[in-house]
């Protein structure tokens, strides 16, 4: 598996590809999960772990170690639901949204997660994964 601890440790090929229309490589900016967002030929990415991370994918993508790379897949965990009562009330579903799915060579399906800090939230939605789709999320 790739990995790239920074953009110079990118090949020169794929490093001038994710250069932005005006030349500029990927810029960033921190948030209050103190994760530093990466904006990478004009797609911005919630880290900078992720952005890299997609770097390397594409780079697999195109070296033909893997196939159909998406980002952002949604996965429906409970659909949405309407209560019956006197008043209508509609309750949202639950989504588990991946970073990244795609088909490695020997074409299992992946899904795959950037994570530094693993919320309660998300534990719950993995184990939902593995529970509902039968889908053991990858954390990268």
């Amino acid at each position: 598996m790739l990995r790239f601890e920074s953009l110079d440790d990118i090949p020169a090929a794929l490093r001038s590809s994710l250069r932005g229309k005006d030349g500029s490589l990927p810029k960033s900016t921190k948030n209050k999960m103190k994760n530093v967002p990466m904006t990478v030929d004009g797609k911005t990415y919630q880290s900078t772990h992720e952005g890299m991370r997609a770097c390397e994918l594409r780079l697999l993508e195109r070296s033909g170690e893997i196939i159909e790379l998406r980002e952002q897949q949604e996965f429906i965990l409970i659909p949405k639901q309407t209560v019956k009562s006197s008043v209508r009330k509609l309750e949202r579903p639950v989504v588990y949204i991946a970073d990244f799915t795609y088909f490695d060579k020997h074409g299992n399906f992946i899904v795959e997660d950037t994570k530094g800090h693993k919320t309660k939230d998300y534990i719950i939605k993995r184990k939902l994964m593995l529970f509902i789709h039968n889908i053991a999320v990858l954390e990268t």
